[in-house]
């Protein structure tokens, strides 16, 4: 018995040992495949994202603004990946929009555009392109969007915050007042450069030789230069143009007035104390104007020896100029500053 067990026992001694199949083998495989597909993935989306950019700066070497339509805007900015930051005017050109503060700021727009194409600093990480109303319609109800122009700015990831958005109403769509929008959302200074405009110069020019040729011809009578009245109505004129916010108006470049786009009804008032339109300052200027006037003959009726009748009657005018236009400006002013107890002189 011992010795026939002997074999048997070496034998067995001698097999090698079976490993049966365990659950890390599945579960390897499981993750091998998951690498390779999310490396294929991510190759995907690098070659797709090589592809956008490649097409953006084909655009852009054709013209500094591309204009999109609701495919294209779905594709290059809604749609990751994305590595670049849009700024994107949404706007209103066709001539059957009659949108005059469209044309203003798509010009403002073109010479901020043009100044980062041909700048030194121009690179593949900022675009700026254009949504008209009657070419991307599906744009503007995606974004619940009901004025022009807008402009807005998309970051590279995440979706646009509140001050995206850039404050047309309050700041004006100078491309300077652009530009500061963009280096603050962006980090991307741009240098604006305008093309020559020698209207201020020729206009100067006339000037100054309107009033030399004026001198030479009165060469033998200069006494009209000192005359007070003249004097005062030029510095009236400087008072008027200041007061009323024409400087305001040359800095900020803000709108002549604001048409709503759903009912067609124009405003020529703004509704904030921090911005006015064009049309807002000279309504305020020939209101001053109109306030100055009544000050004057009321001066004239109470200081002139002329007859009464007549002293009473220009003193009526001047009375009714001050009272009826300083009612209107201060209902204008109860309208951008509210809280101010001046309604005994508004007029509803």
């Amino acid at each position: 018995m011992g010795a026939r067990g002997a074999p048997s026992r070496r034998r067995q001694a001698g097999r090698r040992p079976r490993y049966l199949p365990t659950g890390s083998f599945p579960f390897l495989l499981l993750l091998l495949l998951l690498c390779i597909q999310l490396g294929g993935g991510q190759k995907k989306k690098e070659n797709l994202l090589t592809e956008k950019v490649e097409q953006l700066m084909e655009w852009s070497s054709r013209r500094s603004i591309f204009r999109m339509n609701g495919d294209k805007f779905r594709k290059f900015i809604k749609t990751p990946p994305r590595n670049y930051s849009m700024i994107v005017m949404f706007t209103a050109l066709q001539p059957q929009r009659q949108c005059s503060v469209c044309r203003q700021a798509n010009e403002e727009y073109q010479i901020l555009a043009n100044s980062w194409r041909y700048s030194s600093a121009f690179c593949n990480k900022l675009f700026f392109s254009m949504v008209d109303y009657d070419e991307g319609t599906d744009v503007f109800q995606q974004l619940n969007m009901n004025s022009a122009p807008t402009f807005m700015h998309f970051p590279p990831k995440g979706r646009p915050k509140r001050a995206d958005t850039f404050d047309l109403q309050r700041i004006g769509f100078a491309a300077e007042q652009l530009a500061k929008w963009i280096a603050d959302r962006t980090d991307v200074h741009i240098r604006v450069f305008r093309p020559p405009n020698y209207s201020g110069t020729i206009a100067l020019a006339l000037l100054v030789s309107l009033v030399g040729g004026l001198l030479y011809l009165r060469r033998n009578n200069l006494e009209f230069i000192y005359n007070k009245t003249g004097w005062a109505m030029v510095s009236l004129c400087i008072v008027f143009a200041m007061t009323s916010g024409q400087m305001w108006n040359h800095i900020r470049g803000p709108p002549y007035a604001h048409k709503n786009p759903h009912n067609g009804q124009v405003s020529y008032i703004h509704g904030s104390s921090q911005a006015q339109f064009v049309a807002e300052s000279h309504i305020i200027l020939v209101l001053n104007a109109a306030i100055t006037m009544g000050m004057v003959l009321l001066n004239e009726a109470a200081t002139s020896k002329g007859d009464v009748g007549k002293r009473r009657i220009i003193c009526l005018v001047g009375l009714g100029l001050v009272v009826f236009f300083f009612s209107f400006l201060l209902s204008i002013f109860r309208s951008k500053y509210h809280g101010y107890p001046y309604s005994d002189l508004d007029f509803e």
